[in-house]
This record gives C-alpha cells, structure tokens and sequence, in this order.
C-alpha cells in the first residue's frame, strides 16, 4: 500500500493486517444489515455533482476498509482515514494494498481534529461512530464538520437512527438474537486480535485510551440529526438510506 500518515505509528505485517481487516469487515457487516448498499449509496452521492471527489475523509473509519474502497473507486482523489483506536489505525497503515490512504490519529470529542485533517474537503463521511459521543458532541461535531468542508462540500452520515415507528417495529420482530450474535462476533475479534504478539501491545494502548471514555451509546432518530445539522451550517439535509434501526443522512454545505 502507498500509505501515507498523518503521524508516526506502529505498521503491522501486511499479511497479519489484511486478515484481521477482512473480518473486521464481516463483524460490522453483522452490526449493519445492508452495508454494501450503504457504502454503495454513499459513493453514488458523492458522484451526484458529475464529477469524483478530490478529498474525502472518513471520520471514525477503523482500518480504513471503507477508505480503502473510496480510493480504489476514486484514484485521483487525496482519501484520509481519521480515528482514535490505535489497534484498528494500525491496521490501516498496514493494508495491503495499492490504495493510497493518508492516516490520522484524532479525537472526534474535541474541535483539534479539524486542526490535524485540514479542510477543504469534497466529502466527510463518518459510518457507525456517532454513537460513541454524546448529543452535545455530536452538535458540535457538525459544527466542525462544516467547517472542514469545501463550499458545496457533502457530508453522509450513518447510524444508528430509530425512529419512532422504526423502533417499535424492530421490537415487534424481536431483533435481540442478531444483535446477540453480532456483539458475540465483535468480542470474539478483539479477543482473538489480543492474541497475536505484534497487536498485543496496540491492545493495552487502547485500553488506556478507552478505560476512561465509555461509549455514550447515542441514538436519535432522523429528525434530532437533520435539525442539528440545520443549526450547524448545512442548508440541505436529507435521508438517502435505511436498512432497519440504521440509517444515513446527506448534508450540503
């Protein structure tokens, strides 16, 4: 991989990374039914002004699968991958793969990461990590958002959004077994990532990381996000897909 990072970090065997990142790919695929779809829309908005991005940045992005994927589907586009954990950041340095994908270790709680990425970019999309702040930081994080964008620049955001009738829906189909399976499968894999000697350490630095920052596990349904986007900056919001509790907004700057 032409790999570029925004700071020093531990690279791991490119054999052992393209591993744990393919199964990482198929735990999420359990906690978002329909991500292939998602990712698809995602791209297919991004393209809707008539021409590829040339800056993207996925904020919250793990090991950069989805970064990945943007770079192959956009090749002259400059593809930034931003996230705190440094076990799944490392595994981005690490792909293997001719995609160049520029590394960012930042903390989506405090305004400093738009310092850190810059600004001026085409597209920010951020996938299942809203969830992990709490309402005021996500506020706040649009507001930053906005700012990190180019004018005309698009923000997608993905989530879990349960609506009022989608959430009673959801429990009247009694969801708990997928979910039960898909927490199984998320644990199972940090479990066996713990295991290999090179990552093992990456493990006990995001344990100190994450000791002091339990999830918040936030969710609003569609109309929280839109309204908060409206107060950030962003004049057009819409929902372009829903699979279940999950859903994604655009937001043109």
């Amino acid at each position: 991989m032409a790999s570029m990072s925004g700071a020093p970090g531990a690279v791991l065997d490119p054999a052992h990374a393209g591993r744990w990142r393919a199964t990482w790919a198929q735990v999420m695929a359990g906690f978002v039914p329909g991500l292939s779809t998602l990712e698809e829309t995602m791209c297919r908005a991004a393209e809707a002004a008539g021409s590829p991005p040339g800056k993207v940045l996925d904020l919250g992005g793990g090991p950069g699968v989805l970064a990945e994927r943007m770079a192959r589907r956009w090749p002259a586009a400059e593809v930034s991958v931003m996230d705190i954990d440094p076990v799944l950041l490392a595994l981005a340095r690490s792909a293997p793969s001719d995609a160049a994908v520029r590394t960012i270790e930042a903390d989506l709680s405090s305004s400093a990461w738009v310092g850190r990425a810059g600004a001026d970019f085409d597209v920010i999309v951020t996938v299942m990590t809203l969830h992990y702040l709490h309402a005021a930081q996500v506020q706040a994080l649009y507001a930053d958002i906005r700012r990190a964008l180019t004018p005309g620049g698009l923000l997608i955001v993905a989530d879990l959004m349960p609506d009022d009738g989608i959430a009673s829906l959801m429990a009247a189909l009694d969801p708990a077994e997928g979910a039960a399976a898909a927490d199984l499968a998320w644990a199972q894999w940090w479990s066996d990532v713990a295991d290999i000697a090179e990552i093992a350490p990456l493990v006990a630095e995001r344990a100190a990381v994450f000791g002091q920052r339990p999830p918040a596990e936030f969710t609003a349904p569609v109309s929280w996000h839109a309204a908060a986007l409206g107060a950030a900056g962003f004049e057009r919001v819409g929902l372009v897909w829903r699979c279940g509790r999950h859903a994604a907004l655009a937001a043109l700057v």
